[in-house]
């Protein structure tokens, strides 16, 4: 075995720890992940339009953020 195929499986499960603790940390300020929101919408409703990441990140905010939502003006 060389080095490269040795290294090959470290990496891959850097890379993971990587995503899940960049998943971690934008859940921790109110930040729901794009890619998780995307799969959810293909598994549990098939057919329906899925929001563009803007959109997402708009509505996100908006659902955290506005005073329609009952947080008074801000998010404390």
């Amino acid at each position: 075995m060389t080095r490269q195929t040795l290294a090959r499986p470290v990496l891959e499960r850097l890379r993971r720890w990587y995503r899940l603790a960049a998943q971690t940390a934008h859940l921790m300020v109110g930040l729901p992940d794009y890619a998780t929101y995307v799969e959810h919408r293909r598994r549990h409703h098939p057919g329906e339009p899925v929001m563009s990441r803007e959109a997402f990140f708009r509505a996100c905010q908006m659902r955290r953020y506005s005073p329609a939502a009952g947080r008074g003006m801000g998010c404390c």
